[in-house]
Protein backbone atom coordinates (compact mmCIF):
# COMPACT_ATOMS: atom_id res chain seq x y z
CA UNK A 1 0.00 0.00 0.00
CA UNK A 2 1.81 3.71 -1.11
CA UNK A 3 1.91 6.39 1.88
CA UNK A 4 -0.97 8.23 0.29
CA UNK A 5 -3.03 4.98 0.58
CA UNK A 6 -1.96 4.44 4.43
CA UNK A 7 -3.11 7.97 5.12
CA UNK A 8 -6.19 7.87 3.46
CA UNK A 9 -7.21 4.44 5.24
CA UNK A 10 -6.10 6.16 8.49
CA UNK A 11 -7.88 9.43 8.26
CA UNK A 12 -11.19 7.17 6.79
CA UNK A 13 -10.55 4.85 10.01
CA UNK A 14 -10.71 7.94 12.31
CA UNK A 15 -13.79 9.74 11.13
CA UNK A 16 -15.81 6.51 11.24
CA UNK A 17 -14.78 6.02 14.46
CA UNK A 18 -15.82 9.48 14.98
CA UNK A 19 -19.04 8.42 13.61
CA UNK A 20 -19.80 5.29 15.69
CA UNK A 21 -18.26 7.49 18.85
CA UNK A 22 -15.72 4.96 19.61
CA UNK A 23 -13.29 6.74 21.66
CA UNK A 24 -10.12 4.11 21.17
CA UNK A 25 -10.88 4.23 17.20
CA UNK A 26 -10.94 8.15 16.93
CA UNK A 27 -7.07 7.91 19.51
CA UNK A 28 -5.61 5.36 17.20
CA UNK A 29 -3.18 6.58 15.16
CA UNK A 30 -2.24 9.93 16.71
CA UNK A 31 0.64 11.49 17.90
CA UNK A 32 1.54 11.84 21.79
CA UNK A 33 2.13 15.65 21.64
CA UNK A 34 -1.33 16.42 18.58
CA UNK A 35 -1.76 19.57 18.62
CA UNK A 36 -5.38 20.49 17.55
CA UNK A 37 -7.27 23.21 16.45
CA UNK A 38 -11.42 22.45 16.87
CA UNK A 39 -14.30 24.61 16.66
CA UNK A 40 -15.05 25.22 19.69
CA UNK A 41 -12.90 26.87 22.52
CA UNK A 42 -9.86 26.84 23.75
CA UNK A 43 -9.37 28.61 20.20
CA UNK A 44 -5.71 28.09 21.42
CA UNK A 45 -6.11 24.69 20.71
CA UNK A 46 -5.42 21.24 22.74
CA UNK A 47 -1.99 19.99 23.24
CA UNK A 48 -1.34 16.42 23.91
CA UNK A 49 -3.13 13.22 23.41
CA UNK A 50 -4.72 13.67 26.84
CA UNK A 51 -6.61 16.86 26.28
CA UNK A 52 -7.40 15.39 22.50
CA UNK A 53 -9.01 13.07 24.14
CA UNK A 54 -10.80 15.05 26.82
CA UNK A 55 -12.35 16.83 23.45
CA UNK A 56 -14.38 14.04 22.10
CA UNK A 57 -16.88 12.87 24.95
CA UNK A 58 -18.89 16.59 24.29
CA UNK A 59 -18.66 16.03 20.99
CA UNK A 60 -20.19 12.08 21.10
CA UNK A 61 -23.13 13.89 23.01
CA UNK A 62 -23.78 16.16 20.42
CA UNK A 63 -23.60 13.73 17.92
CA UNK A 64 -26.16 11.74 19.45
CA UNK A 65 -28.89 14.26 18.53
CA UNK A 66 -28.63 12.40 15.11
CA UNK A 67 -25.54 13.92 13.63
CA UNK A 68 -23.76 12.66 10.68
CA UNK A 69 -19.91 12.97 10.39
CA UNK A 70 -19.50 11.81 6.96
CA UNK A 71 -15.95 12.55 4.44
CA UNK A 72 -17.09 13.61 1.30
CA UNK A 73 -14.01 14.92 0.05
CA UNK A 74 -10.04 13.97 0.58
CA UNK A 75 -7.04 15.07 -0.51
CA UNK A 76 -3.94 13.47 0.29
CA UNK A 77 -0.08 14.47 -0.44
CA UNK A 78 2.70 12.14 1.52
CA UNK A 79 6.22 12.33 1.11
CA UNK A 80 9.12 10.09 3.05
CA UNK A 81 8.28 10.85 6.65
CA UNK A 82 5.55 14.08 6.51
CA UNK A 83 1.98 13.97 4.88
CA UNK A 84 -0.79 16.20 5.00
CA UNK A 85 -4.49 15.83 3.74
CA UNK A 86 -7.30 18.06 3.52
CA UNK A 87 -11.14 17.16 3.57
CA UNK A 88 -14.94 18.36 3.32
CA UNK A 89 -16.95 16.55 5.44
CA UNK A 90 -20.88 16.61 6.32
CA UNK A 91 -21.04 17.17 10.07
CA UNK A 92 -24.34 18.09 11.27
CA UNK A 93 -27.82 17.71 12.64
CA UNK A 94 -31.12 17.71 10.53
CA UNK A 95 -31.30 20.97 11.49
CA UNK A 96 -27.99 22.13 10.35
CA UNK A 97 -28.21 20.68 6.95
CA UNK A 98 -31.79 22.05 6.58
CA UNK A 99 -30.89 25.23 7.57
CA UNK A 100 -27.44 25.76 5.74
CA UNK A 101 -27.76 22.40 3.13
CA UNK A 102 -24.16 23.23 1.23
CA UNK A 103 -22.20 24.11 4.56
CA UNK A 104 -19.52 21.38 5.20
CA UNK A 105 -16.92 20.87 7.98
CA UNK A 106 -13.32 21.76 6.44
CA UNK A 107 -10.72 19.37 8.08
CA UNK A 108 -7.05 19.50 7.49
CA UNK A 109 -3.99 17.29 8.91
CA UNK A 110 -0.76 16.97 9.20
CA UNK A 111 1.21 13.83 9.72
CA UNK A 112 4.31 12.35 10.64
CA UNK A 113 5.90 8.95 10.33
CA UNK A 114 6.79 6.95 13.53
CA UNK A 115 8.63 3.94 13.49
CA UNK A 116 7.00 3.21 10.38
CA UNK A 117 3.88 4.36 10.65
CA UNK A 118 1.73 7.45 10.28
CA UNK A 119 0.33 8.91 13.21
CA UNK A 120 -1.40 12.60 12.88
CA UNK A 121 0.58 15.15 14.55
CA UNK A 122 -2.22 18.11 13.64
CA UNK A 123 -5.43 18.51 12.92
CA UNK A 124 -7.37 21.16 12.16
CA UNK A 125 -11.26 21.46 12.08
CA UNK A 126 -13.01 24.81 11.00
CA UNK A 127 -16.53 26.04 9.29
CA UNK A 128 -16.84 28.89 7.44
CA UNK A 129 -18.34 31.85 8.74
CA UNK A 130 -22.11 32.20 8.83
CA UNK A 131 -21.82 35.04 6.49
CA UNK A 132 -19.58 33.40 4.17
CA UNK A 133 -20.72 32.76 0.44
CA UNK A 134 -21.25 28.76 0.54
Amino acid sequence: MSDEEQVENLIRNWAAAVHAGDLDGVLAGHAADIVMFDVPPPYEGVRGIDAYRETWPPFFEWQAQGAAFEIESLDVTAGDDVAFAHALLRCGTPQDFADRPAQRLRLTVGLRKEDGRWVVAHEHHSFPEAGDAL
